[in-house]
């Protein structure tokens, strides 16, 4: 899902709590927000979508609206492809955002504008600096001609790059290029302001530069997008697999192998719909760092799996009570390597574990895993943390 767009739409049942600008948003839009109890079993309000498409989310989250997405099915495999699409599409999201903010930081401690500052005190420019929306849109309109100029020479050097690799097919081609394209286009309309303002000005080359090689790193770091929801998807269909077998065994005492499960259509279908009308759910959150206001966080996603029975109090005191006893933490390497014999193939499990955190070790980005397991409720509460 090349920069978080291909399908039109994805269909999907999402749970999305909103940011305070976000509730904001909606209530003035008439849009009754619903009150969710959500799988750590805290209660959030927001809005929820049996299917959407992609840009609107991301749309979403690029403006600081939402907080965290959860899904929660009984099985994920029809809904593969669709899980993953939403797994990169907010990574990108992040990076994205991430990316604007980088720059936009390193605009105002450029030389260029630290000169303006102390020539005009009385009309700086900083964090601080509000024009208004519609004086903004056209200065920006009228220097279209400008901007274009600036983003063609800010990837000109990066598109011949990008077409004389030839470790490259066609289609990865195309999609490096459209995430180049993707990363300009999310930047605030006040750093392209400042472009168009300072174009002529002594030292600006070295702003070019500085988005140039900043686009570099940050289309390396959206390479992980795909390991991570490649390992996503393996840790979903191991949760579903064991609940799936769990479910064969309760239905049929003993007199179907737990395996049937997996080729049976029949059966697979009969077992799904029970663990649906138990509400025996795998939940997959994501929660994403907050906004310009949230110091030191604004780069970090968490995505946390969950699998447990919706209505077991057990799981809820557990999950709520912190310092409760019967915790056993493990990484997420132990967590596979002590999943029982005659159960799910890990090796492929250990092997995106590896390769993720090799990825994200070369592009500077932090990943640590975690697997949260409570013995007297069954439940197992899996935590990515990437901080961007």
């Amino acid at each position: 899902m090349a920069a978080g767009e291909k399908k039109s739409i994805l269909n999907l049942p999402l749970k999305i709590i909103l940011t305070q600008e976000g509730s904001t948003f909606f209530i003035r839009q008439n849009k009754k927000l619903l009150k969710f109890k959500l799988a750590d079993n805290v209660e959030e309000y927001g809005i929820s979508l049996d299917e959407f498409t992609p840009a609107t989310i991301q749309r979403l989250l690029l403006i600081d609206y939402i907080s965290k997405i959860e899904i929660s099915k009984p099985e994920f495999v029809t809904s593969r492809q669709e899980t993953m699409d939403l797994s990169k599409l907010i990574v990108y999201s992040v990076l994205y955002r991430q990316y604007d903010e980088y720059i936009f930081h390193r605009i105002l401690s450029s030389d260029v504008i630290k000169k303006w500052n102390r020539l005009n005190p009385a009309n700086i420019i900083d964090e601080k600096t509000h024009i208004n929306d519609g004086f903004l849109r056209s200065v920006l309109k009228k220097n279209e001609k400008i901007i274009f100029e600036a983003k063609q020479e800010i990837l000109s050097p990066l598109y011949t790059f990008i077409n004389k690799n030839t470790s490259l097919l066609p289609e990865e081609k195309n999609i490096q290029l459209l995430l180049s394209e993707k990363f300009m286009n999310n930047l605030r309309p006040f750093t392209w302001f400042i472009i168009t303002k300072f174009r002529d000005a002594d030292g600006f080359d070295t702003i070019l530069r500085t988005i140039r090689a900043s686009l570099t790193e940050y289309m390396d770091k959206a390479k992980i997008a795909e390991y991570i929801s490649l390992m996503l998807m393996e840790l979903v269909i191991n949760a579903e697999n064991a609940n799936l077998r769990k479910e064969v065994r309760e239905m049929y005492r003993g007199t179907v192998d737990p395996s049937t499960v997996m080729f049976d259509p029949n059966i697979r279908k009969k077992v799904i719909a029970e663990l649906e009308r138990k509400r025996e759910l795998v939940f997959v959150s994501w929660k994403l760092g907050g906004g310009s206001t949230s110091i030191g966080t604004q780069g970090k996603l968490q995505i946390t799996l969950y699998n447990r029975e919706e209505q077991s109090e057990t799981v809820r005191e557990a999950i709520n009570d912190k310092k409760n006893a019967d915790l056993k933490k493990k990484s997420l390497i132990d967590f596979y390597r002590e999943i029982p014999e005659g159960g799910e193939d890990t090796s492929l499990g250990m092997y995106y574990i590896s390769y993720l955190s090799e990825a994200c070790e070369k592009v500077n980005v932090r990943f640590e895993s975690m697997a949260n397991q409570f013995r007297d409720s069954d439940l197992t509460v899996i935590n990515l943390t990437f901080m961007f």
